[in-house]
């Protein structure tokens, strides 16, 4: 249908974006009985993700932080903002052409929803619908926005008034032979209820996703008491410093990298473990077979790979589950084996070396943290923790099966990456007081902080100040030796000026932090953290 009474643009392109709301609406609340991965904004984001080269993941997280996913998102809808507005634009000129873009949104969307792991043929149908309704909407907001009022379809010069300016008439503004006309109140009409399709949709669809059960499934699970618990934590774990790091993370406060644009939502009465590969008896566990085992609790210190030296991506807290190594015995794993491949319920993948599950730390299959069930952000209903690795070799959140194998068999997602196949977590401190950039007054001030060497353990840590001699730090006591420890230098006397802090550990095999610095690329940055104050 090409048009003859051309919009002014500015009408078109609010056509174009109340038509991609709609679509967008629709979508959301086809998706919400599917699955969150069959929304196809949330597809593209999760192909992008994986698309990404390494380089720009790690950029990501350097400068938005756990905040990387909402900004991709963002941008994400607002590249989509402007495409819609790009069809609303052609629209008016020839409908075919507005119709034509957004059977292409359709195909991008049903391309990136297929590339799910766990995709099928009707994770396609919130994607084909909002097309459909997107293709409704253009329809009917350009016909209401070119109908013609019943004063508009008078002959020039039939009217009582034809003796008047020609600005007082329907036309807005004339260009040549060309009429560019709008029916404002049937365009307004049209995009309120536009708009109100989008919101109610977009609502609905967020209703009737699982969110809502899988939180009250969580809140409802009962957690067997440990039949190994944890020593109580020693009273002078935590030196109380108001400012540094506490000795455990709460679940509110631990840091989040993943790769999951939307946190799987996994039903706890429908989760399963299955577990094959390299095994005589393959196994497949429920959560109330995982619950009946003997569960241990630990004190285990997490870390990311993508982790700055002096970063914030570190966290420690109790955990509960079944020992790994166990179910492995159980599974009977074959000799040659030396990798785990973990799957989690997104289609992450994680590849853990074997002989480290096996060495006697506790390596668990984690139901609880901090003495609540997993958060859902974190890996609810089931998650690995492996003391000693960084998350990305050991990690799996919402893990749904592992694969007993071998390295030169089976990769990760990150070690296809160009990241390291084994990633030991590197012995590392941070100065958490004072803050880089701080203004301190002058006198006895306190430099304090957390210094973490998993399954090893922190020996020593120590402080210097403007390259001046290293002076020992009290450590905090350690529960275990995977856990981080506080440290404390309370007796620097700061004189007025610009000063330099450095800080660095030494592990329990009597190995110091090396001062080389590394990025995070390929198995985790290396360097003394270093902080700049002025006193005054």
């Amino acid at each position: 249908m090409r048009s003859d009474n051309r919009l002014p643009g500015w009408a078109a392109a609010l056509i174009g974006l109340v038509t991609g709301a709609v679509a967008v609406g629709v979508s959301l609340l086809a998706a919400g009985p599917v699955k969150a991965s069959a929304f196809p904004v949330v597809a593209v984001g999760d192909a992008a993700v994986d698309l990404a080269p390494a380089g720009l993941k790690d950029f990501a997280i350097r400068t938005f932080g756990e905040n990387d996913k909402p900004v991709l998102l963002a941008g994400i809808l607002a590249v989509m903002a402007v495409l819609a507005v790009a069809v609303g634009v052609f629209a008016a000129r020839d409908l075919r052409y507005g119709l034509a873009g957004l059977a292409a949104f359709g195909a991008v969307g049903v391309a990136a929803v297929l590339t799910r792991p766990d995709a099928g043929p009707v994770d396609v149908i919130p994607t084909v619908a909002g097309v459909a309704a997107g293709a409704i909407a253009l329809r009917v907001l350009l016909r209401r926005a070119s109908a013609a009022r019943p004063e508009d379809a008078r002959p020039e010069g039939t009217g009582p008034d034809d003796a008047r300016p020609a600005e007082t008439g329907p036309p807005v503004m004339r260009a040549g032979r060309d009429r560019y006309a709008v029916n404002r109140r049937g365009l307004l009409t049209g995009v309120l209820g536009g708009a109100a399709v989008a919101g109610v949709s977009g609502l609905a669809g967020r209703a009737l996703s699982s969110r809502s059960e899988v939180s009250a499934a969580r809140a409802g699970l009962v957690l067997p008491r440990p039949a190994v618990p944890a020593a109580p934590i020693p009273a002078g774990a935590d030196l109380r410093i108001r400012g540094l790091t506490p000795f455990v993370t709460p679940g509110r406060d631990f840091y989040r990298v993943d790769t999951a644009i939307v946190v799987p939502q996994v039903d706890p009465r429908d989760w399963t473990l299955r577990i094959g590969g390299m095994v005589d008896r393959p196994v497949e566990l429920t959560l109330a077979d995982l619950l009946k085992r003997p569960l241990v609790e630990a004190d285990v210190t997490l870390c990311c790979v993508s982790n700055p030296v002096g970063g914030p991506y570190a966290g420690n807290a109790r955990w509960l589950g079944a020992r790994l190594a166990d179910v492995l015995r159980d599974a009977g794993v074959r000799s040659g084996a030396d990798m785990l491949l973990s799957t989690s319920a997104d289609g992450w993948t994680c590849g853990t070396p074997l002989d480290v599950v096996l060495d006697g730390r506790e390596a668990l299959l984690a139901v609880a943290m901090n003495g609540e069930a997993l958060p859902v952000d974190h890996g609810f209903p089931v998650r690995q923790v492996v003391p000693g690795l960084y998350g990305y070799v050991s990690a799996t959140k919402w893990v749904t099966e592992i694969k007993v194998t071998r390295f030169d068999r089976d990769t990760a997602y990150w070690t296809t990456r160009g990241w390291a196949e084994k990633g030991p977590v590197k012995t590392q401190s941070r100065i958490d007081l004072p803050r880089d950039g701080a203004r301190v007054p002058p006198g006895r001030t306190v430099i304090a902080g957390v210094a973490w060497a998993q399954h090893r353990g922190v020996d020593a840590v120590e402080v210097r100040i403007d390259g001046g001699p290293w002076r020992r730090a009290r450590l905090a006591e350690a529960p275990t030796a995977d856990t981080w420890r506080q440290w404390v230098v309370d007796d620097w006397d700061a004189v007025r000026g610009r000063h330099t802090i450095e800080v660095r550990a030494t592990d329990a095999t009597g190995h110091p932090q090396t001062a080389r610095r590394a990025p995070v690329t390929p198995d985790g940055a290396t360097g003394l953290h270093t902080v700049t104050v002025s006193v005054a």
